[in-house]
């Protein structure tokens, strides 16, 4: 479930697949220890977690020190994570344009993306090594810590991921074409460099140039995003100001540090456990006996698991795993065409990522400054908007569907697979009830849905061996790195479009926009879906919400309002061909061709940007919630 949370694996086909750099089947040896202390960086996390749960409930007694090893433990597992996840080739990059390309010019761009990379590593680990040093005059106010013990991770973390790049690299690439792409590195670097008292004179333009320039000739050059935004942000600053590079290293920091954050890992944790034990699958059977006779019935149960199952795993490559096989197959048999059932599966994916526990959610709500807990109540009442919409639209496609065949599951199997089923079914909502009713924070909560997900599934699915949780402990170690280094790098990237002016600009010409609010809205669906596509959701999310939130507040927009709105926007983006990386995701699961899909999944994206306007055009909706 390589996923960037809401992301991709490494070898999905289509856009955002990973592109091949290296040989991941063969891992160094020193990279071993690295995975063994990211495993247990994550149990660390997660009992102290919940040890510091039980103490505040039961004992009204708060452990401030734990907090701080959290703290610590969680920025290591970030940036050993990331290192992981550059040996599995798991970090976001779009693979699109790349692969359009003839083999040999294909190796060719594969070694420059390899150099970008190294080179904003090696410009990086300097700045972050004085940052550290920096750092040690600040000490924690429990533990009497220097700060120098946490931060000192992210220069840790550039080094192996450089290490890794270069071994790579080496073992890889042609020596002919990493020479070449050197000198066109170096002399772009060189040229900026040299020109750089005349780029300080251009003013705004340079964010054309360097932030939207460079970074989407790495992007398309198949460079991952987080890498795309660090190239950014650095030559920004490097080339057109004074600002020295330890700027980029605290934004990273800052953005990467909150908490709040703490419960994206321990999320995707929860997923992992999901997939192993096999708790989504029991609430498919449950709602395929349930459901699975009438017309359309089986496509109700297709939406119906997403939108359950979506509320355990918080990601949606975990959701369309788990529900695919599960009904695919009886679909089939009841003359289900496997591009209508990818098209669905793709939408329903969408379509259930407001569903708690989402992550894009939780980090929406730490970078935006967002009540989690009033995400978490909306996001239930707009994903039934839109459950709604597909329902419709599943149900009007069914209606010549020949049911002479389906049958009724006797009640005595509806009660067998509801009996298995209800340890399952209970903990989508317990989590949104505990936070939306501020009984606990996110945090808090996913601690506690780990503990419970992993004791019913022990005594009910069959459990999970020692190896296998070592295994799921280094995935999410992994996965965690990738999305929080996109996070650090675009906090990075979103402060210095914020120094450059330009947002003050942008804020004056949006809220002049024709139809005050309603423009505003209307301009921002149209951003969304298009970022969705190129960026994928969480990189556009965290990259332009420091920036649109203020200006929708201006103009007496609700911040849980529009974070729906923003959300269920980029989503349509990420499902929509030929470029959104989550429809290609869906055409693998489901073992359909992308190109046979393309023509099914336009009337289920319709619904969905039907249900996004309504949505959009009615703030009650998310009131009601509230």
């Amino acid at each position: 479930m390589a996923e960037l949370i809401a992301g991709t694996s490494a070898d999905a086909d289509g856009a955002f697949k990973g592109t091949v750099l290296h040989d991941t089947r063969r891992s160094p040896l020193w990279l071993k220890p690295l995975e063994a202390v990211s495993a247990l960086l994550m149990l660390n996390i997660t009992v102290l977690l919940l040890v510091g749960v039980i103490s505040r409930y039961l004992f009204n007694k708060s452990l401030v020190w734990s907090d701080e090893v959290v703290s610590i433990s969680f920025i290591w597992l970030t940036m050993l994570g990331a290192a992981i996840a550059v040996h599995r080739n798991e970090h976001l990059r779009l693979g699109l344009f790349v692969d359009l390309l003839p083999p040999r010019a294909r190796e060719f761009v594969n070694a420059f993306a390899l150099v970008a990379i190294a080179a904003l590593l090696l410009a990086l680990i300097g700045p972050a090594v004085d940052y550290a040093k920096d750092e040690w005059f600040i000490h924690t106010p429990a533990l009497d810590l220097p700060n120098t013990f946490r931060v000192s991770s992210i220069a840790f973390g550039f080094i192996a991921m450089l290490a890794l790049i270069l071994m790579y690299a080496g073992r890889s690439a042609r020596k002919l074409d990493l020479v070449l792409a050197t000198l066109i590195v170096g002399a772009v670097a060189l040229a900026c460099w040299h020109f750089s008292p005349q780029l300080m004179k251009l003013g705004p333009a340079n964010i054309g140039i360097f932030l939207i320039g460079f970074a989407a000739v790495c992007l398309v050059a198949g460079v991952p995003i987080a890498f795309c935004f660090g190239v950014g942000a650095v030559c920004y600053l490097a080339f057109t100001t004074h600002v020295p590079l330890t700027v980029v290293i605290g934004r990273m920091d800052e953005g990467m540090s909150s908490l709040v954050l703490v419960s994206v890992p321990i999320f995707v944790l929860l997923g992992c456990i999901l997939d192993a034990t096999g708790m989504g699958k029991a609430i498919v059977d449950f709602l395929a006996s349930l459901l699975g006779h009438i017309k359309a019935g089986m496509s109700y149960v297709l939406l119906g698991s997403l939108f359950i199952v979506s509320g355990i795993s918080g990601s949606k490559v975990s959701d369309m795993a788990t529900v695919a096989p599960a009904l695919f197959p009886e679909m089939k048999r009841r003359g289900h065409k496997p591009r209508e059932m990818v098209a669905l599966l793709a939408t329903g994916a969408a379509m259930a990522d407001t569903v708690p526990p989402s992550i894009v959610l939780i980090v929406l709500g730490a970078v935006a400054g967002v009540s989690i807990a009033g995400l978490f109540q909306a996001g239930f009442v707009i994903a039934m908007v839109l459950l709604a919409v597909l329902l419709v639209l599943a149900r009007w496609k069914a209606r010549n569907e020949d049911m002479h065949d389906a049958k009724r599951a006797p009640l005595s199997m509806v009660r067998r697979f509801l009996l298995i089923a209800a340890p399952a079914l209970v903990l989508p909502f317990l989590i949104r009830a505990a936070v939306g009713e501020g009984i606990a924070t996110a945090t808090e909560v996913s601690t506690v849905a780990v503990l419970y997900a992993l004791f019913v599934g022990q005594v009910m699915y069959g459990g999970i061996g020692l190896r296998k949780f070592y295994d799921m402990l280094v995935e999410t170690a992994a996965l965690s790195g990738v999305v929080l280094l996109v996070l650090g790098a675009a906090s990075a990237m979103a402060w210095s479009i914020t120094q450059s002016g330009v947002v003050q600009q942008l804020s004056v010409f949006m809220t002049s926009l024709p139809g005050g609010w309603v423009g505003f809205m209307a301009v921002t669906i149209l951003v969304f879906v298009a970022l969705g596509c190129l960026l994928e959701g969480l990189p556009a999310v965290l990259l332009l919400a420091p920036i649109m939130f203020p200006i929708a507040k201006s103009l007496g927009i609700n911040d849980i309002h529009y974070a729906m709105v923003i959300v269920c926007a980029m989503n349509i983006g990420l499902m929509m061909p030929p470029i959104g990386v989550g429809f290609y995701i869906a055409c693998r699961i489901g073992n359909a061709p992308p190109d046979e899909v393309i023509g099914a999944i336009w009337p289920y994206l319709v619904a969905l940007l039907v249900g996004v306007l309504i949505i959009a055009a009615f703030p009650q909706i998310t009131a009601m919630a509230l």
